[in-house]
């Protein structure tokens, strides 16, 4: 089992894909313990994604942010 943190989008694919491959993994393996590993991991990072390229609550700075992430 190589596991190491997911940082970017290439960690995240290889992440998506090995666990593609563990899914039908025996409870109780080794397998079956990575595929858990995997899926706390990809959670965090889908988790941290999302609390980035969330909407501000306040709409003057969702506009803002808005318009900087688009040049304008």
């Amino acid at each position: 089992m190589k596991i190491k943190p997911i940082h970017n989008e290439a960690d995240y694919n290889a992440a998506l894909a090995r666990v593609d491959a563990l899914w039908d993994a025996e409870p109780g393996t080794s397998e079956s313990d990575e595929l858990e590993v995997l899926a706390v991991l990809i959670d965090n990072y889908e988790g941290d994604l999302g609390k980035m390229h969330a909407p501000e609550s306040d709409p003057i700075k969702a506009i803002t942010c808005f318009m900087e992430q688009r040049g304008l």
